[in-house]
């Protein structure tokens, strides 16, 4: 049963990037990579320190920009 992601950019975005995978599997291992490759741009490009906390808070944001849906 196929699987689709929707995963925005921030709450308003108007065209979310949307990906069909085979499996739930496939769909959470894309969707991970993704939230680890934006996570790590952030903490790579931000102009202050991060510390641990400010890491988890990253990333639930960035999680609840995702959907996974079974189509």
């Amino acid at each position: 049963m196929p699987y689709q992601v929707t995963y925005a950019i921030d709450s308003l975005d108007p065209k979310p990037t949307v990906e069909t995978f085979d499996t739930e599997s496939e769909a959470i291992d894309w969707l991970c990579d993704e939230v680890a490759r934006r996570v790590d741009h952030i903490v790579q490009h931000s102009p202050y320190m991060i510390d641990e906390s400010d890491v988890e808070a990253i990333v639930e944001a960035e999680h609840s920009l995702a959907r996974i849906e079974r189509l």
